[in-house]
Order: C-alpha cells, then sequence, then structure tokens
C-alpha cells in the first residue's frame, strides 16, 4: 500500500516521501480501515519536525484525523462499523496512508450528508473549537470572547459559533485583509497585532478601543510566544485564558504580575487528552453535537487544495503558505 512516511525528523517537504508498506493486520479489538481522505494539520507537521507533545519513533507515518471505510474488525464493535464511513481518531497517526489500524472505539461513524473534505477535517478543528466554548469555558451569551490566529479555519469556527450561541468575538489576526472575511462571518471586533512590531500594551489598547472598553474574562490562543502572553493582558479581572496550540514555537509570554494581582489563570486544552478523560456517553453527545452543526451548517471547515500521496511534498508547502485560501488535504482511496 502507498503510504506518506518520514524516517527521521525534519522539514516536512524535505523527509516525507511517498513509499510502498505492508498492509497492516488489525489486532484484537482493532478495525482495519480503508482511507479515503485527510487532511494536512499542524500538529501533522509538528510531529514531523519532531516538536509536538507526543512523538512516535521513526520511520513512521503522520496523519491523526480523517475519513475511511472500516473494512475489518475484531469484537462487537469492529463488526458493526464494518463497511461504514467513519471519522477516523487515530491518537498515534498512521492516517497518511491507504489502510491504518486502530481502536474500534476510535472510529465514529459519520452524517451520509457530509463531503469527502468536511468528513476528513470532522473532529480535530470543529470539537475543539465547540468544545473550548461550550464546555471548557462555557461563554455566556453576550459576554466577549478573545481568540489569536482567528484567521485560521478554528478562527473562523469560533466566530460561526459565537453568533450561532450569542457571545460576542474579538478576533486578533496578523493581516488587515483577514477583517473583511471575519466580519463577514459575523466577527463583532476584529484587530491586528504583530508581535515583533508592536507591543502586549498596543494590543491591549487595540482591543479596548474596539470592544468600546468591555471586560474580557474568556480568551483562546493558539499561539503561544509573545501573542498569547499580550491575549492575557487583555484580560479582566477573574479572566481565562486556554493555551491549545504553539504556532509561534515560542513559550508563553506570561507576566507573573497578571497572575498574582489580578486573578487571572491561563490553562491548556489537548482535545485527545480531554477525549481520552470523558466516558462514553460524553463523547458521542461531543460527537453528535458536531455532527449537528456541521450538517446544519453553523460551522465548516474551510476546504483548500487537494493533493494524492504521491504529491506530498508539495502538499505540506501549501499547507503551510500564509494566506493559502482553506485547509490543504490528502485524497487517499476512491
Amino acid at each position: 500500500m502507498k503510504a506518506a512516511q518520514f524516517d527521521s525528523f525534519g522539514e516536512p517537504t524535505e523527509v516525507l516521501r511517498c513509499i510502498d508498506r505492508p498492509k497492516p493486520t488489525p489486532a484484537g479489538g482493532e478495525a482495519l480501515v480503508r482511507m479515503l481522505a485527510s487532511p494536512i494539520n499542524p500538529s501533522d507537521l509538528m510531529t514531523v519536525r519532531g516538536e509536538y507533545g507526543s512523538l512516535p519513533d521513526p520511520p513512521a507515518v503522520p496523519g491523526y484525523e480523517g475519513v475511511g471505510v472500516v473494512e475489518s474488525g475484531g469484537g462487537l464493535l469492529g463488526l458493526a462499523l464494518r463497511g461504514k464511513r467513519v471519522a477516523v481518531l487515530n491518537g498515534a497517526g498512521g492516517n497518511w496512508a491507504e489502510y491504518v489500524t486502530l481502536p474500534a472505539n476510535r472510529c465514529v461513524p459519520l452524517p451520509g450528508d457530509l463531503s469527502l473534505p468536511q468528513a476528513a477535517m470532522f473532529f480535530v478543528n470543529p470539537a475543539t473549537a465547540y468544545l473550548l466554548t461550550a464546555k471548557v469555558l462555557a461563554v455566556p451569551k453576550g459576554a466577549w470572547l478573545l481568540q489569536t490566529a482567528a484567521g485560521s479555519s478554528l478562527g473562523q469556527m469560533v466566530i460561526r459559533l459565537g453568533v450561532h450561541r450569542g457571545f460576542r468575538t474579538v478576533n486578533v489576526v496578523r493581516r488587515a485583509e483577514q477583517a473583511e472575511t471575519l466580519r463577514g462571518l459575523g466577527a463583532d471586533a476584529v484587530v491586528t497585532f504583530d508581535e515583533n512590531r508592536e507591543s502586549p500594551a498596543d494590543l491591549a489598547a487595540k482591543v479596548k478601543e474596539a470592544t468600546g472598553g468591555a471586560v474580557i474574562r474568556h480568551a483562546i490562543d493558539p499561539v503561544a510566544g509573545a501573542t498569547g502572553g499580550a491575549a492575557v493582558g487583555c484580560l479582566g479581572a477573574g479572566g481565562r485564558l486556554i493555551s491549545f496550540g504553539t504556532l509561534s514555537g515560542a513559550p508563553l509570554a506570561v507576566p507573573a504580575r497578571h497572575l498574582l494581582f489580578h486573578g487571572l489563570s491561563v490553562e491548556g486544552f489537548y482535545l485527545g487528552k480531554w477525549m481520552d478523560a470523558a466516558g462514553l456517553p460524553t463523547k458521542l453527545r461531543v460527537m453528535r453535537t458536531v455532527g449537528k452543526l456541521l450538517s446544519a451548517g453553523v460551522i465548516a471547515n474551510d476546504v483548500g487544495e487537494s493533493f494524492p500521496l504521491d504529491r506530498i511534498s508539495e502538499a505540506v508547502a501549501v499547507a503551510e503558505q500564509p494566506g493559502r485560501g482553506g485547509k490543504a488535504w490528502l485524497t487517499i482511496g476512491a
């Protein structure tokens, strides 16, 4: 079978290649899935670079999410899933291949009305956006939520969820040309911030002006570094920031005085750990809710260009282009 593999950690365009590997055989309790498509997420590329929180031993195949059809499986669940199109929630990676094996309980049946790319991107961004806003922070109706990297696919989902659930969003972006698109989605306020040219005080002043001096007690940040630290400085007393990424590659720079004197808190969120800790009924409710939100068009993945596995170097290069216009994804099987 074909697979995109890296033999050592490094730049994805340099170390990833399409190779032939043996077709895997499922063990007890596992399902064999014929993969149809998989997105190229930042977590995948961080894994290839050796920068993610949990790393495989090379040689390895990336890919934490995707969509496929269950061909075989052991146990009652594996038998029940046979022939079904499923979201492949592969915490160990391996989805950038024609076939993959994983625990059958990591295969989630999908609504039939989802397109192939929407099905491939069903889990990571939609579930993260929903859980952060509705469960972890539980942003109340009418309250403000600040988010960095607001122009990303996940950031756009948060804006749509704000419109749907009635909370307001102040959205931090690096490029001014993103503002019109975000306002069209329902963003209440959009501000630009470049950590290389501006100070945290500059961001706080912009946010204050854009929101009419509103008190902000909820924030989410996938960037870390100086941008994440500046976001903390925009919070009012008792505010919470949830850090869920390290796109900058730098540590989250938070002055201790914010935490000591203003009662602010910074917490981490990792979707895989949250799902592992949740009971089965909770997981099913989350997946059903996300499926309904996608099917109803409340949230949608921003779909970009697709590539076959044998163009993997080109695919990952496009995935990291600024302003690329949608998430790049891999078409793997028919």
